[in-house]
Formats: structure tokens, sequence, C-alpha cells
């Protein structure tokens, strides 16, 4: 395994990685939690 190979190899694990992310942020069981979550600075006084 070259070089260039080894650096495609890390590029799509890296884009996958990213893709799945992402995904599990909007899923809809979580989209919920997360959106808690973000409101939570605006809640104190």
């Amino acid at each position: 395994m070259d070089i260039t190979t080894a650096r495609i190899v890390t590029t799509v694990l890296s884009m996958a990685c990213f893709i799945g992310i992402c995904v599990w942020t909007y899923w809809g069981r979580n989209r919920s939690a997360f959106e808690e979550a973000a409101h939570l600075p605006f809640e104190q006084e």
C-alpha cells in the first residue's frame, strides 16, 4: 500500500464518519434531545 492509497482510504473513512454523524444528528428520535440542549443557554437567568 503506497501513500496515495492510504490518503484515499483516510479521506473516504473521514467522509463516511462525517455523513454518519450528520445522519445521527438529524435522526427523528435524536432531534428533540438536541433541540432541548440547544435551548439550555437561553433558559438560565
